[in-house]
């Protein structure tokens, strides 16, 4: 290219006149719809809203409802020393379901001199076992990684003041 044919013509004013400003005024009006069309369409709206299912989730898997029936029972569990269910207090590392149903459950406690020890993983188990569709469940208990604050769910921390 050239650099006369990169040039450009400038010119230079004083003032300009400013764009017309949008005013309600000036917008078309609303089309005239009535209040029960208005219901009519909020009613189709939420109406396949809620009808709308999960598409192809397994019951075993979060959504299913094997696992939501198995959260729901940990969620029901309460530790005796701090007033926070185990599952939103962190002490649940992993809930597996079998494609036979067959529930396993890791958890931990907050010590390993937890006061309740021995009965804690015992009362998991029938609790999990109780939910609708469980074959059978299995808890293991483990230490590692040890469990600490950091892993209590934001509803867990709100409840006990630590937000």
């Amino acid at each position: 290219m050239s650099d006369e044919s990169r040039k450009f013509e400038v010119e230079e004013v004083d003032s300009a006149t400013p764009p017309p400003r949008a005013r309600v005024e000036d917008a078309a009006p609303p089309a005239a719809e009535s209040a029960i069309d208005k219901l009519e369409r909020k009613r189709d709206y939420l109406e396949g809203f809620l009808a709308e299912k999960p598409q192809d989730t397994s019951p075993g898997e979060p959504g299913g409802e094997i696992y939501d029936g198995v959260i729901a029972a940990l969620k029901e569990i309460f530790d005796p020393e701090i007033p926070v269910n185990i599952y939103d207090l962190g002490l649940i590392y992993g809930v597996d379901v079998s494609p036979e149903s067959a529930v396993a459950v890791t958890m931990t406690l907050t010590t390993p001199h937890c006061p309740v020890a021995e009965s804690m993983p015992g009362e998991v188990e029938m609790r999990v076992a109780a939910v609708p569709g469980v074959r059978d469940c299995e808890v293991n208990l483990v230490w590692d990684p040890p469990w600490d604050m950091a892993k209590m769910s934001d509803e867990a921390k709100l409840e006990l003041g630590m937000l």
